[in-house]
């Protein structure tokens, strides 16, 4: 995590608490441990955030942005639907290599004992990234091209994603989730994209 400038003292405690979050054979986090490990009193977490879900909250802001700035890249770079989907994929599963921690937000394992607004707008990272793979397929089928119906096609796409993330999870972030991938897209693209007039 390195989108705000270094030394912000907001940016470390979601840092940090990413950090914790990669332990997933620990106790649920409190804001006393949180403290004790940045080096700080309660009082001064509290200066920055008035409570653990406006945290997450900052977790889950920069997932989103990490992800959707990056995938509007992607659709503005390239107009071929296999591309597309492709990297789509590798950004979403490139993401949760570099922030193992952050899986668990994604996932909303960490968010159980949140408030529910905090576990639907994770939800919702992951159902946003499943629609604009939709979006993908029902533009190239627009154009002329005849890929699998938008929604199924998008549908086993994402779970395959979020399957490997989760894969990571059980492993204790030792899988990769990119482990083999590429040879793994090789296989879905060329079943899904066998019928695709790729003159787009």
């Amino acid at each position: 995590m390195t989108n705000t400038r270094p030394g912000n003292r907001a940016q470390s405690i979601l840092e940090t608490l990413a950090i914790m979050l990669e332990d997933i054979d620990s106790r649920p986090i409190t804001t006393a441990a949180l403290a004790s490990k940045i080096g700080i009193s309660e009082a001064a977490l509290y200066r920055h955030f008035p409570s653990k879900g406006r945290m997450y909250r900052g977790l889950i802001e920069f997932i989103e942005e990490s992800l959707f700035t990056h995938l509007r890249r992607i659709l503005d770079e390239s107009r071929d639907a296999e591309t597309r989907c492709g990297r789509i994929l590798s950004l979403y599963l490139g993401f949760a290599e570099q922030n193992p921690g952050l899986c668990r937000v994604l996932s909303g394992d960490a968010l159980a004992n949140e408030k529910a607004e905090l576990r639907k707008r994770a939800r919702n990272i992951n159902a946003s990234m499943e629609t604009q793979l939709k979006q993908v397929f029902r533009e190239a089928m627009f154009i002329g091209a005849r890929p699998l119906p938008a929604v199924e096609s998008a549908q086993l796409l994402m779970s395959i994603a979020r399957g490997r993330v989760d894969q990571y999870v059980d492993s204790n972030f030792k899988v990769s989730p990119l482990e083999n991938w590429s040879s793994q897209w090789a296989l879905l693209s060329d079943s899904l994209f066998s019928n695709l007039d790729r003159k787009n």
